[in-house]
């Protein structure tokens, strides 16, 4: 009895070991498929990012603020004292600033020609690439709604099974009967127009004739 106590003691550390090995593997496996990157990191990791992209930009806009103060005050300058100008002060003073503004306007409208004739040289030189390798710019294509077509092929169906179309036309004169054609035709002296009129006129010829015959006579 004592050896087969001490068996059944021994399976059953076995199964136990079995079971937790087994419980451990499945741990494992179940971390190896998550990976480094849980759902949690990365939610971590996008915050962070987010935070260092918001300083960068504000660094950023600081930055450009600054150099444009600086450019500015090299400019324009230190503002003047006008407490105890006289007229004839402030007079030039205006004049000084008239004649910078109309140059920095000139030198501006300068500029803006130079870019326009540099972007129209780029045209040009696209232009003369693409042709040279055989290649066409892509116009600008126009946005159709997608419903348009469908609607002019319901359209299209719709008149072709139009059954007014499709009827057969069947000519009247073929179920005329031949009294009511007779009845309709008039002969030509009856419609009183030029072929009566010459009839009549032959008519009334006719006796003339026979009094000129008889008065010969």
């Amino acid at each position: 009895m004592s050896d087969e106590e001490a068996k059944r003691k021994q399976d059953e550390i076995n199964k136990r070991k079995a079971e937790v090995r087994k419980r451990l593997e499945e741990q494992s496996q179940k971390k190896a498929k998550k990976g480094f990157m849980t759902p949690e990191r990365k939610k971590k990791l996008r915050l962070l990012l987010r935070k260092k992209a918001a300083e960068e930009l504000k660094k950023e806009q600081e930055r450009k603020a600054a150099e444009r103060r600086k450019i500015i005050d090299q400019r324009c300058g230190q503002p003047k004292n006008l407490d105890g100008a006289n007229e004839a002060e402030l007079e030039k003073l205006c004049r000084d600033f008239h004649s910078r503004i109309e140059r920095l306007e000139g030198d501006k409208w300068d500029l803006e020609h130079q870019i326009k004739m540099k972007d129209y040289q780029i045209n040009e030189l696209n232009i003369q690439v693409n042709d040279l390798r055989g290649k066409f710019i892509k116009p600008t294509l126009k946005k159709v709604s997608k419903y348009e077509n469908k609607f002019a092929k319901l359209q299209k169906k719709a008149a072709e099974f139009n059954f007014r179309n499709q009827l057969k036309t069947v000519k009247k004169k073929e179920f005329e009967l031949e009294d009511d054609k007779e009845k309709t035709t008039k002969p030509g002296w009856a419609a009183g127009g030029p072929g009566a009129a010459k009839k009549e006129g032959e008519e009334g010829a006719h006796p003339a004739e026979g009094e000129a015959t008889a008065e010969e006579a």
